[in-house]
């Protein structure tokens, strides 16, 4: 009984550190002296903003989002908020995992994938059933660019039909694609 209570103790303080670093950005930010809301950051980050036109492009389909830097960015920001984040977290640790060459290297971080994923009561698990869960465990005793494939395609998925429609429906989509044409910085 009391082995329980520390582990539970223990995963409830990782919890409680992950949500800290979530939103200490929110911290730092009000912290910082002399802060001005519309400074050099806000005029960098204006002028990456895409043209609403280009934005527009994003409600097509989560891949054109996805492919976009600035959508990227802008759809993991509302991810944020929503404390949702680890989705896409993971997606694009799949997207990186694939890129790696060398076998010692993907054993490694295909590990770490898991840990950090997939593992039941990881820090940042993501939603799978029971069958693409096993699935990819077994898939780890040999490790190839695919073995998250499946997993992936899942949580893809759970993007598509949930996080992705509600973006689009958010505030941050919105004014980005009803943004004014001449607002844009010097």
């Amino acid at each position: 009984m009391c082995h329980a209570m520390v582990d539970f103790s223990e995963k409830y303080l990782e919890r409680a550190k992950d949500m800290k670093n979530r939103l200490g950005i929110f911290r730092r930010r009000n912290e910082s002296p002399g802060a001005n809301p519309s400074g050099k950051l806000d005029k960098v980050l204006k002028s990456l903003k895409p043209p609403p036109e280009e934005a527009l492009k994003w409600g097509d389909s989560l891949e054109k989002l996805l492919l976009h830097k600035y959508g990227l960015a802008a759809f993991r920001a509302f991810l944020r908020t929503e404390f949702s984040e680890e989705n896409l977290e993971f997606w694009l640790a799949c997207e990186e995992f694939k890129k790696i060459k060398s076998q010692s290297k993907m054993v490694s971080k295909a590990k770490k994938i898991f840990a950090e994923y997939i593992a039941i009561q990881s820090c940042k698990e993501v939603n799978l059933d029971s069958y693409t869960r096993e699935h990819t465990k077994e898939n780890l005793q040999n490790i190839t660019r695919s073995c998250f494939d499946l997993a992936q395609k899942r949580i893809y998925g759970l993007m598509e039909k949930d996080s992705y429609p509600r973006f689009l429906r958010s505030d941050l989509y919105l004014d980005i694609i009803n943004q004014k044409k001449g607002s844009s910085p010097l």
